[in-house]
């Protein structure tokens, strides 16, 4: 039997279908509107239309990618039958989708920050990339690549150069140089044959062992900044972020000197990355950004076609955010910051029961202490000021009013956890920066309200914050 070429029909209980013809991109932002999706994009016409019996296999063949960024996939169904949704949370990104008759890459899923792409290049810039984005273990998105930035990429490979050009370690390694002066081993046939035939009796060539970093991969590295650079630069124009991150790319290539370019090769750094059990994390990393960028994995910018897979949950974004805001506030008035990330802030639940345990521990996400006075912070990635501002409270849906109270729960119960005579809780929000700028010029920014109980002051307090704007402003 002759094998079936790519273009033949697929055949399914007996009847033929094509393939279909083109891989879509799909985009939405962060806990926007659910999208779409079109059958005919995925799977072969079916008759009557719709999905026909493919909607289930589609869930369950792009669940794994669409849980890596939080996209929830919805099937309803209408007069056409099954109908399958993408509802996108709180993480943006970028994850393939396959189709669920051949199982390959059939189209992609891009989630936009409801921010814009600056505001999160700005914040990133800001806090140093503590949030950087993360790469996914899944095929290439089709199209993404010019629907995203080229910092989404190249932020991480410079974090992680950067780190690996402070940490490489100085080794012996073999160095062949023409010297004035014998140095380790001279060369004689070398020497007789092409120095002293031509004159050169006082050029000597030598080898010698030299203490220096590896020079091949200083050579990798500058290969891998270049290319990275002239990514940068062709949009720099466009994308102030980008401007940043390449004057960070050319600062590196200062440090390593006039090492020459070399290209890696894409079996040797798996054959390093592979064959090295002990490597240290910095060198793991490195070595792994440099493969992302030999590989052409779409540094973003309209570079290449298609990029990696990746994704960043934004309420950790925001929460470096406002901890960068609060350490600027601390340092000012001389306040101890404690953070949940380094579990500094953790009050465990001891449970009589652990088949009823529901929460295992408390944790503010900041707390800054300063003799009896007390600040508990919480970074909350929601919309709830500004929705409450433009509506009211009584015009906003169930489901944001439901929200909003258990976050006032949740602080409570924090500021229940101190033993201090002044505290302040404050949940802080996000805006975007014409949103905070008019309820910043009518003070109603921040809300406040005062419980006073058992000798304690608390202050309550609600408060937005623009989004990677240089318009924010720490607390008064």
């Amino acid at each position: 039997m002759s094998k079936r070429r790519r273009s033949d029909p697929y055949v399914l209980q007996g009847r033929s279908f094509k393939a279909p013809p083109t891989r879509s991109l799909l985009k939405a932002t962060d806990y926007g509107h659910p999208q779409r999706l079109i059958p005919e994009q995925f799977v072969p016409a079916q008759r009557g239309g719709g999905w026909g019996p493919f909607a289930e296999a589609f869930a369950r063949m792009n669940q794994p990618a669409c849980d890596s960024l939080d996209v929830r996939i919805q099937i309803g169904a209408d007069t056409s039958g099954p109908v399958i949704r993408l509802v996108p949370g709180g993480r943006i990104g970028a994850v393939p989708l396959v189709s669920p008759q051949t199982g390959h890459v059939a189209g992609g899923f891009v989630v936009a920050p409801r921010f814009g792409w600056a505001g999160v290049g700005q914040v990133l810039s800001q806090t140093g990339w503590a949030a950087s984005p993360r790469f996914l273990p899944w095929p290439l998105v089709p199209g993404s690549g010019r629907e995203v930035p080229p910092w989404v990429m190249a932020g991480p490979v410079l974090t992680r150069l950067a780190s690996l050009l402070q940490s490489m370690r100085q080794g012996y390694h073999e160095v062949n140089a023409t010297l004035e002066r014998p140095r380790g081993r001279i060369l004689w046939q070398a020497y007789i044959a092409r120095n002293l035939a031509r004159g050169n009796w006082s050029r000597l060539p030598c080898r010698f062992q030299e203490l220096e970093p590896d020079p091949r991969l200083k050579s990798q590295i500058r290969w891998t900044l270049e290319r990275v650079y002239h990514g940068l630069v062709s949009v720099g124009g466009r994308d102030p972020v980008a401007v940043v991150l390449a004057d960070w790319a050319m600062r590196l290539l200062e440090r390593l000197g006039t090492v020459p370019s070399i290209q890696p090769r894409a079996a040797e750094l798996d054959r390093m990355l592979a064959g090295h059990r002990l490597l240290s994390d910095a060198l793991r990393s490195g070595l792994q950004a440099i493969a992302w960028v030999v590989e052409e994995r779409g540094l973003g910018g309209g570079q290449e076609q298609d990029g990696l897979a990746w994704m960043l949950p934004l309420d950790q974004l925001w929460e470096a955010y406002v901890e960068a805001m609060v350490r600027q506030e601390a340092a000012r008035v001389g306040g101890e910051v404690r953070v949940a990330r380094r579990c500094e802030t953790t009050f465990p639940l001891e449970w009589t029961d652990a088949s009823c345990r529901s929460l295992g521990h408390l944790a503010p996400d900041m707390v800054v202490r300063g003799g009896d006075w007390l600040w508990i912070v919480d970074a909350k990635y929601k919309a709830h000021l500004a929705e409450m501002d433009e509506a009211g409270w009584h015009q906003v849906q169930e489901e944001t009013r439901a929200s909003h109270r258990a976050d006032l729960h949740q602080i409570l119960a924090y500021a229940g956890l101190y033993d201090a005579t002044t505290i302040r809780a404050s949940l802080v929000y996000p805006l975007r920066h014409s949103t905070w700028q008019a309820l910043h010029a009518t003070g109603r920014d921040t809300s406040r309200a005062q419980l006073h109980c058992g000798g304690r002051n608390l202050t309550l307090e609600l408060r937005g914050l623009p989004f990677g704007s240089a318009g924010a402003t720490p607390w008064p």
